[in-house]
């Protein structure tokens, strides 16, 4: 055991120094040397050189002095901006008892019987949201479905007096938007007031109003 391990290491030693040799005659360590990557450079830095080049002017301004601007202090304009979610102002409404309300509906019921007929009809009887903030005033969907345009329409509000005020009809919503709000204030309409509505025209109604009895002591709302 230990000559074959002797014999492995003779055999060893004389195949490395073969491979110097044979190294040595090709001048192998000498290439090797030539090649060994040289120290690394820093490279310098870049020099940019700026140059002042004049400004290319329109010819009408060649000749004419350079502008100077001024910095100008500028107030600030304040814009007034739509407030949502205000509250109505209905601390001046007086309403009528509920008593004196069924009393003008029942004299609008009567008034139903008393016209002719021939013409669609409905009363409606007013309430805050009617006469005072939003100016709204919503009609039967059923009666708009039958008689009125399914389209939105300027509708014509005739008083007893013959006096006519034009109004924005809302299909989608059923109801009288611009132009009620001027036919309530000049009526005076109050809560309470029953009203009858009579179709005599395509986009025309007469306006029948039964005013509520309101005694100086109305509750407010």
């Amino acid at each position: 055991m230990v000559v074959a391990k002797k014999s492995y290491e003779d055999s060893r030693r004389k195949r490395v120094e073969e491979n110097k040799k044979r190294m040595e005659s090709l001048n192998l360590p000498l290439l090797s040397q030539a090649f060994k990557p040289s120290p690394t450079k820093q490279a310098k830095p870049r020099v940019v050189q700026k140059q002042v080049a004049e400004v290319r002017r329109s010819t009408r301004f060649a000749n004419k002095p350079a502008p100077i601007y001024k910095e100008v202090a500028l107030d600030r304009v304040a814009i007034p901006r739509r407030i949502f979610g205000r509250k109505r102002n209905l601390s001046n409404l007086v309403l009528a008892s509920s008593e004196a309300v069924a009393e003008a509906k029942e004299k609008a019921e009567k008034l139903l019987w008393c016209l002719p007929p021939g013409c669609p009809i409905f009363k409606k009887s007013m309430q805050p949201s009617h006469v005072a903030g939003g100016f709204w005033l919503g009609l039967p969907s059923n009666f708009s479905e039958r008689n009125l345009p399914s389209h939105d329409a300027v509708m014509i509000l005739i008083d007893e007096d013959g006096d006519e005020y034009p109004t924005k009809y809302l299909a989608k919503k059923s109801g009288l938007s611009g132009g009620w709000k001027g036919f309530a204030v000049a009526h005076h309409l109050a809560y309470g007031d029953a009203l009858v509505f009579q179709l005599i025209g395509r986009t025309a109604f007469k306006v029948f109003i039964i005013r509520v009895n309101v005694s100086e002591e109305g509750n407010k709302l």
